[in-house]
């Protein structure tokens, strides 16, 4: 060490006790009520602006530039626990009791590298996410989330392997090579059984990135990121999306000009991982005060904590969005908007973290978020995310229907993500025989509603629309396509953005027959109903919205 570093350092550790001391004579001389004071450091010395609380209270106060604190929680004088939290350290800790005696809280730096070796906890001979299911009530919630499912989910893996859900597949791509531009795939063969599209029918001897976000556990071995194979997912990698594996993000890399993911960065390649390495441990949270193997993450509250997974772009056009047109909404406002955790990680009704059996603490209600996570399966999330305003007049032998939909309760178009979703706006006009009112004027369902009969739920041609973002694919002019591994361009997008509101009318003739009933509704559908029965999927529709008019 220099000369200089040292009289440095001898200097801080003489001024050090001349600050306590000073702190101790103010409080004598101002008789302050004798409550928490103190300092907060490292290695290396004090610690300015650390987070020092009484441990699962809301009493809160932060170090000043030497690294001291100094506040009169309204508590009992019996012992608690104070905390201390800063970035790049571990939360430390101290137990206390109120009193005029100083406070030294000691913040331990955590390790700043990833071990790709790191075996995944395990705790009493459970591995994985069910080591957690001990302790923790968020396993229940988790068990019973996508992203638990994210590598095994079948309609995922029929979509990666070009089958359908009993593992039929499709024929391979067939390819024309032209002088001018090479070799480029041609439509599938309609003479041979269609299973739908595949990652693995187009680049068979590739394994494509699907990985990264799916199966990222697998995906995360520096140099596999592009060899990793959901079909040869083993052991923890077939939980998805899991509990340790969440925990142990401490980053997100985002392109600092467009605050979004990178587009040759998709999933894991955007995460920073603290794996540990010998005795070495850590997991990160959202509490600040969790005095074991615990740092404090910000960043998990976040809507940017979501982003590698919830953007896509595939050969520069932009297919999975929902981070994205977060960002473009004034829900990203940080003074009035919302977070993507504030819809799809609710409180909860219980105030433990960790069950008050195994040791967790009891905290404010409204402080505990779920891990159930709601997404495009969820009825009562959907039926809770657009309003839709109607009404009707029968004036000069027509009836003239006007709907209106507004996305005024969800933070990105609706619907949003995979390609294939679909908002079907049905419509239907009954006269007092029962018969079909014939429609004059207005949308009507196209193809990819479906076509046939319309109690089996194929709606093309009835009066009404779908809201979906189509793509096409570039070189067979397939659309609507789901295959966007392929180059595509968006043929349109009628999406609902945040607080935009759709109109339209519909005209009916009106033969004066008497009473007319009109059935507006507004469903969610997976994905188009010829995939679906290409794929064997059988996924409900979900009513979103639905409005009975009565004309007499």
């Amino acid at each position: 060490m220099g000369k200089g570093k040292l009289k440095g350092k001898i200097g801080l550790l003489c001024f050090y006790p001349i600050l306590i001391l000073a702190a101790c004579i103010k409080r004598d001389t101002q008789q302050i009520t004798p409550s928490f004071f103190g300092v907060a450091e490292n290695e290396e010395g004090p610690v300015a602006n650390a987070r020092v609380r009484v441990q699962a209270t809301e009493f809160l106060t932060y170090t000043d530039a030497n690294g001291f604190f100094d506040f009169n929680p309204p508590i009992s004088s019996q012992s608690v626990i104070i905390t201390a939290w800063s970035e790049g350290h571990y939360v430390g800790w101290i137990e206390a009791a109120p009193s005029s005696e100083p406070l030294k809280i000691i913040l331990a730096k955590y390790y700043t590298t990833d071990n790709p070796d790191y075996d995944w906890f395990s705790h009493e001979g459970a591995l994985g996410s069910l080591s957690c299911s001990h302790c923790m009530p968020s396993y229940e919630e988790w068990i019973a989330d996508a992203h638990s499912q994210s590598a095994v989910n079948p309609r995922f893996l029929s979509m990666y392997n070009g089958t359908d859900i009993t593992g039929n597949q499709s024929p391979l791509t067939r390819h024309y090579f032209s002088p001018d531009y090479g070799s480029y795939p041609l439509p599938p063969d309609t003479s041979e059984p269609y299973y739908g599209p595949g990652y693995k029918l187009d680049f068979p001897s590739t394994s494509g990135n699907c990985s990264t976000c799916h199966v990222p556990a697998q995906a995360a071995y520096p140099g596999q990121e592009y060899y990793a194979d959901p079909n040869l997912a083993s052991g923890i990698e077939k939980e998805g999306v899991f509990c340790e594996f969440c925990h142990k993000i401490g980053d997100v890399t985002l392109n600092s000009e467009t605050n979004l993911p990178y587009n040759n960065l998709p999933g894991v390649l955007s995460m920073q991982l603290f794996r540990p390495k010998g005795e070495e441990q850590l997991f990160f949270g959202n509490f600040d005060d969790v005095n074991r193997r615990v740092s404090y993450l910000p960043l998990i509250e976040e809507s940017a904590y979501c982003a590698p997974c919830h953007f896509g772009s595939f050969w520069n056009t932009t297919i999975y969005n929902s981070y994205g047109e977060w960002l473009d909404s004034t829900y990203s406002d940080p003074e009035k908007g919302q977070t993507c955790q504030k819809c799809h990680m609710p409180a909860v009704d219980y105030n433990y973290f960790v069950y008050p059996e195994k040791g967790g603490l009891i905290r404010e209600t409204g402080n505990i978020y779920s891990h159930r996570m709601p997404g495009a399966t969820d009825e009562a999330l959907l039926q809770n995310s657009i309003s839709m305003r109607v009404s009707a007049a029968r004036e000069k032998g027509e009836i003239r229907l006007v709907v209106n939909i507004t996305n005024d309760k969800t933070g990105h178009d609706v619907p949003t993500d995979f390609p294939l979703r679909q908002m079907i706006l049905l419509i239907q006009a009954i006269n007092a025989k029962g018969d079909v009112v014939e429609m004059i004027q207005g949308e009507r369902i196209p193809f990819y509603g479906g076509v046939g009969d319309p109690q089996e739920g194929y709606y093309a041609g009835l009066p009404g629309k779908i809201y979906m973002k189509v793509l096409q694919e570039l070189w067979t002019q397939i659309y609507p396509s789901g295959a966007y591994w392929n180059p595509t361009t968006i043929l349109s997008d009628n999406r609902l953005s945040p607080f935009e509101t759709d109109t339209s009318e519909y005209t009916f003739y009106d033969a004066g027959a008497g009473r007319i009933t009109i059935e507006i509704k507004l469903i969610y559908r997976r994905a188009t109903k010829e995939l679906m029965v290409q794929k064997g999927w059988e996924t409900d529709d979900i009513l979103m919205e639905s409005t009975t008019l009565v004309l007499e």
